[in-house]
């Protein structure tokens, strides 16, 4: 179940928050074009879907190593070498993802510590803040990952993982 939950829990999470965000939308759509009406809560939903979908992503990204990076340089250099700037790129955004893990978590207290609400839907702001740093924790939990899986290959002989492809499904990950 674990393998299964590490495997998946950004898929299943983004698939929720998608989903959402569509009905609603649809539903807004259908609400301003046939009753010439539209509710607050509708876009509050759509936008902090929109935002934990963001952040979800993120992690699912660096999960699959296919976050935006300039890797021309890879394409030069050795095996081993490859695997030591993968290592070192993933330990400065390893710091960079604990920065703002570190620095996110404030905001959410602020509204939790005064009870802030969103304008539409009346609840708790906090909820819709955590999308940061519940984002950047799981980058963090992933580039370790990564990290673990790249000294492991390289205490193999192996070439490090450098990330699938577009609708690419990697058994290694």
């Amino acid at each position: 179940m674990w393998s299964a939950l590490d495997k998946n829990v950004e898929r299943w999470a983004l698939l929720v928050f998608y989903t959402l965000l569509v009905l609603t939308m649809a539903v807004e759509v259908i609400r301003r074009e046939l009753f010439a009406y539209s509710s607050v809560w509708g876009e509050e939903i759509v936008r902090y879907s929109f935002i934990y979908l963001a952040w979800i992503g993120a992690s699912a990204a660096v999960k699959d190593r296919a976050h935006i990076r300039i890797d021309v340089l890879y394409n030069f250099v050795s095996p081993r070498i490859k695997a030591g700037l993968y290592l070192i790129s993933d330990f400065v955004m390893l710091l960079v993802s604990m920065l703002a893990f570190y620095y996110s978590i404030e905001s959410v207290w602020i509204a939790f510590k005064f009870e802030s609400v969103t304008h539409g839907l009346r609840t708790s702001l906090a909820l819709f803040l955590a999308a940061v740093p519940i984002g950047f924790g799981l980058v963090c939990i992933r580039i370790v990952q990564s990290m673990l899986r790249d000294i492991k290959d390289i205490r193999k002989g192996e070439a490090v993982y450098e990330g699938a492809t577009l609708f690419e499904s990697d058994d290694k990950k």
